[in-house]
């Protein structure tokens, strides 16, 4: 197998941090540049039609390209440790608070990021300023309610570390580029619990 990626993204991380959770080898990593357009050429659309990373090609040729999709496959390959949940319930919550973490805060992080940063120009043509914005007030909105959640429990999902914390932690560590820190506006329990994951080994995986 081989995985696309694109150092820093934030959506290859989140794959990276879950590999290295698990420790999984023998992936072949592939390096495609998105500063260079790589991404938009017709050999990698090829195995990625919107033009988008991470994307995982099976030795069959088959290749998946959602970062969820990614994560699941290779849940089922390797089971332990366990990071999506180990019954129906445990699954449907995991999941609930993985897509929370990936819509309402990466989400709006990302379109913070691509439509104010200078770097990003180059990659979100037109950029739309006042949109991106208006997106960083909506994700300190919501950053706030997932301090307020973490007042009450330790991680995402409740009582243990899974694949929510993964992309909760890729999103905030991905909104250091709209100058975003958990700690420094007055959301002390987000700032623990990143300062948590952080410590782990596997979080330095990008």
């Amino acid at each position: 197998m081989q995985l696309y990626y694109s150092p820093g993204a934030p959506s290859p991380r989140r794959v990276l941090f879950f590999m290295a959770e698990k420790a999984i080898t023998g992936i072949n990593l592939v390096t495609v540049d998105l500063n260079a357009q790589e991404h938009k050429g017709e050999a990698y659309r090829a195995k990625s039609p919107l033009a988008k990373v991470p994307a995982l090609e099976l030795d069959d040729g088959r290749v998946l390209t959602e970062t969820r999709a990614i994560c699941t496959y290779l849940e089922g390959l390797y089971p332990e440790p366990n990071l999506m949940g180990v019954d129906a319930e445990e699954r449907a919550f995991v999941e609930m608070a993985d897509r929370r973490a990936e819509l309402y805060l990466l989400a709006g992080i990302a379109n913070t990021v691509r439509h104010t940063h200078p770097g990003l120009a180059p990659l979100e043509q037109p950029q739309f300023p006042e949109f991106g914005q208006s997106q960083a007030q909506k994700v300190r909105e919501v950053a706030a309610w997932f301090n307020a959640m973490l007042e009450r429990q330790p991680w995402m999902a409740g009582d243990r570390f899974t694949i929510a914390d993964i992309t909760a932690f890729c999103a905030i560590e991905f909104a250091r580029l709209m100058k975003f820190q958990p700690g420094r506006e007055g959301m002390p329990a987000l700032q623990a619990w990143r300062d948590r994951v952080a410590d782990r080994p596997s979080a330095s995986a990008k």
